[in-house]
């Protein structure tokens, strides 16, 4: 029986809790915070993310990392701010298995991708990165979803693919670690900007040609770090593109919406809660000049939240630029 840690009881964490469970793990759900712990094992459900989704009494709730010795995997499902000091304190412990990195982001300041840190945090453990179009709301409700797992090592990539895989949950693999974890933290800018198009009242064109460029903008960037072009027409590219552009429960787009009705910046963050795009956009921003690469759609989502550039401004920006070939 394979032993399962999933640190972070957010949605998502407790969603990839329920699938190990269903398939038969030994598993353990973590939280750093000793009230959210007492309130989830008194109420075997989190109210506000998940509602209505039983966490079983077989599945364990704690705030003591110790357990996480001996695992057969240890998944990372917390915010992206918060992967390098949960990874900095899993490194005192010797057998963690293979380590599963389900959070989206990059690192400010180090501009790192997330499996990145965590080898430096935790050197002598295999990485897999699980990303692609994954509501923790339908997983969570068995409703049927495919991921993919990247790592550098293959054989580790099949081990998650062989334990978390079901009949709702398809996994595929890959050894493009970069396009996958790129693909994961970028599509949340462009859910933003998607966001924005619904809240200003734009159409289906607008936000079909607003995707379309900005997989063309991730996929840039991507190249030029040494990602795979064909990863970003896969499942943590397009695939995951496509599901949070489109959704009320991405996080992303909910914040973009807010914001394009007009709430300010900071009172649609205290609104929605943790927003992975305000943060990557910053991080993409400056990855942009690193590489110089262009990337319009996600320098004018830049402005908008860290300049307070009036969103109004956004649409002739973007449709007034020099006129060129598609590529």
């Amino acid at each position: 029986m394979a032993k399962i840690t999933v640190l972070g009881s957010g949605g998502w964490g407790i969603a990839l809790a329920l699938t190990a469970h269903r398939n038969g793990c030994d598993v353990t759900l973590w939280s750093p915070f000793k009230e959210e712990v007492e309130l989830l094992k008194e109420k075997r459900t989190n109210e506000k993310l998940l509602k209505d989704v039983y966490i079983p009494e077989e599945i364990n709730i704690t705030d003591d990392l110790s357990l996480v010795e001996g695992n057969t995997l240890t998944i990372i499902a917390v915010p992206s701010i918060a992967v390098r000091e949960v990874a900095n304190k899993l490194s005192r412990y010797k057998n963690l298995g293979i380590v599963v990195n389900v959070s989206k982001g990059l690192e400010k300041g180090s501009l790192k991708r997330l499996s990145q840190i965590i080898c430096e945090e935790i050197p002598n453990s295999p990485v897999v990165v699980l990303s692609g179009p994954s509501h923790a709301e339908e997983v969570a409700r068995e409703i049927p979803t495919s991921l993919v797992a990247a790592g550098n090592s293959l054989a580790a990539a099949e081990a998650v693919q062989s334990i978390m895989s079901n009949d709702s949950l398809r996994i595929y693999t890959s050894n493009d670690l970069i396009g996958v974890e790129l693909g994961g933290a970028l599509k949340n800018v462009i859910a933003i900007a998607s966001g924005f198009c619904d809240g200003i009242g734009l159409g289906d064109n607008s936000k079909a040609a607003l995707i379309t460029r900005g997989l063309a903008e991730m996929s840039r960037l991507g190249i030029v770090m040494g990602a795979k072009e064909y990863t970003f027409a896969g499942l943590a590219g397009i695939g995951d593109l496509v599901v949070t552009c489109t959704s009320r429960h991405s996080r992303n787009n909910r914040f973009g919406y807010m914001v394009g009705s007009g709430v300010s910046v900071s009172d649609a963050l205290k609104e929605v809660g943790t927003v992975e795009g305000y943060y990557a956009v910053q991080i993409a921003h400056d990855l942009s000049l690193k590489y110089n690469v262009e990337l319009p759609i996600i320098e004018e989502c830049y402005k908008v939240m860290y300049e307070n550039k009036p969103i109004s401004e956004i649409v002739n920006n973007l449709m007034r630029r020099p006129k060129g070939r598609e590529r």
